[in-house]
């Protein structure tokens, strides 16, 4: 009798499987979108996860209010020109390298957190959570109730209490939608510029309102509709889950062993002895399937859709405690913890992703604190052949002069490398003004005495210097010379 017991919980568990792998949590098998009715949850880590949010939120707006003593946002990412403000610090095209570096540690980053932590991100930081369980989902339960009102609601006829409910949530979801797409919109374009667009109206900035309009249709469209599938479809960092997971990776998990014991789980009985009778701790309560925001059987180990938030962990826990079992049947952990038993070690390929995304940090930071605040570059100008007049070698050369600070700047060049030279400048009245922000191009005369260069290609170091004669930056070009002497 005992072992055909077992045979059919091994059947039980073999048809669940089947099905786990061949089903998205939000599909069936026809491919038709099985609506999520997420149960509301509660418990210490969602109320760690709710602080999180709200905090995230509130920085989110206020933000693009703060100014820092340089004058400039915190964050601001001008697509349109071309404008882009990190830390407060302003990056220009020019910086390019610089992005490519931050990828690059920012990709080692992701690698390397997701193989130690799995996908905490999602369910704690990631935006599409944040706005979707501390924003809409709750906007939701204040309005239509929990999980089993909501679908009571949805199965009944349109009549004017199910309009009205509905309707208020998608007017309050539209309104909140139109806020935070303004919100979107400042860390593109600042704050000063979105405040001056709203006083003008769309009619004087057409441009705006229409991406202000795109922004507020996407927010409704993904968190009235689209909502999870975001996660499951769209998002490939849940993609990458599968090749970055493994055995030592800590994340959501099931332990599978004190839930399922000799005979698997089974419905609770008062006063039952569990132990004796070879079940499970789990009692097949399906709590943590009714809380689950992605509607997947965290029982089932390790899949696309779940993004580690935790409300599985507080819904088990608190099933535990009514029954007098310990907690933790689900927690954060590996499946090396939950087979051997064992803690979290530091392997050796972790030791070496974070050697990796140390020096690449260590690189970041020296190419950030070496980053001059005005960058010049020369060319000979195309076409043009050297002059000589009263013994002095003459070229004239275009200058591309940066202006990454935010202030106006007057500066002039020198040649640092030959003695007794001179720069004539051959606009502004012979002098350099370039604003904040600004790409100045223009011609420079460099004048080298002819007993002073040894090559018809010399290599002239030129100087850029501020009024107080400090150099701000410096370049390097070939002086065309003649060929012999």
């Amino acid at each position: 009798m005992k072992q055909s017991n077992s045979d059919d919980f091994t059947k039980i568990i073999d048809a669940e499987n089947e099905q786990f792998r061949t089903e998205i949590g939000t599909m069936n098998r026809k491919g038709e979108r099985k609506w999520v009715y997420a149960k509301k949850p509660s418990g210490r880590l969602t109320n760690y996860r709710t602080l999180v949010a709200y905090a995230l939120l509130l920085a989110l707006v206020l933000l693009p209010f703060i100014k820092l003593p340089n004058g400039n946002p915190v964050f601001m990412l001008n697509v349109f020109s071309s404008r882009f403000i990190l830390f407060g610090q302003p990056f220009f095209t020019t910086d390019f390298f610089l992005l490519a570096i931050g990828m690059i540690v920012g990709v080692v980053f992701v690698i390397l957190f997701t193989t130690v932590y799995g996908r905490i991100f999602c369910g704690w930081i990631c935006p599409q959570t944040i706005f979707m369980e501390s924003v809409f989902r709750r906007i939701e339960f204040m309005i239509e109730g929990d999980r089993n009102k909501q679908i009571r609601l949805d199965k009944q006829e349109w009549d004017a209490d199910k309009i009205g409910k509905k309707g208020l949530k998608w007017f309050i979801y539209a309104l909140i939608s139109f806020f935070f797409a303004n919100i979107m919109l400042s860390y593109l374009i600042g704050m000063d510029d979105l405040i001056f667009n709203i006083k003008e109206g769309p009619g004087e900035s057409p441009t705006m309102f229409f991406v202000l309009l795109i922004f507020t249709s996407l927010f409704f469209f993904v968190f009235t509709w689209f909502r999870e599938q975001v996660c499951t479809l769209v998002c490939p960092y849940g993609r990458l889950q599968g090749v970055l997971i493994d055995k030592t990776t800590i994340q959501v998990s099931y332990d599978f062993k004190r839930g399922e014991s000799t005979n698997g789980r089974s419905k609770y009985r008062k006063n039952e002895d569990r132990a004796a009778a070879g079940k499970g701790d789990c009692i097949d309560c399906g709590q943590c399937v009714a809380v689950c925001p992605t509607g997947i059987d965290i029982r089932h180990g390790s899949q696309l859709e779940c993004v580690n938030c935790a409300v599985c962990v507080d819904a088990c826990d608190e099933i535990m405690e009514k029954i007098d079992l310990p907690k933790g049947l689900i927690k954060y952990a590996s499946e090396d913890n939950i087979i051997n038993g064992t803690n979290f070690k530091f392997t050796a390929r972790l030791a070496a992703f974070t050697a990796i995304l140390a020096g690449l940090l260590v690189v970041m930071s020296v190419f950030l604190t070496n980053r001059s605040d005005i960058e010049v570059k020369f060319l000979q100008t195309p076409g043009r052949d050297y002059v000589e007049k009263k013994g002095l070698i003459e070229n004239q050369m275009q200058y591309n002069l940066m202006n990454k600070t935010n202030k106006d700047l007057q500066v002039h060049i020198r040649v640092k490398s030959h003695k007794d030279s001179q720069v004539d400048i051959l606009s502004d009245g012979g002098k350099i003004f370039v604003k904040k922000g600004e790409l100045k191009q223009g011609y420079v005369n460099v004048k080298i005495p002819k007993k002073n260069l040894s090559s018809y290609k010399e290599k002239v170091m030129l100087e850029l210097v501020d009024e107080n004669n400090h150099v701000i930056d410096a370049f390097e070009i070939s002086f065309m010379a003649p060929f012999s002497y």
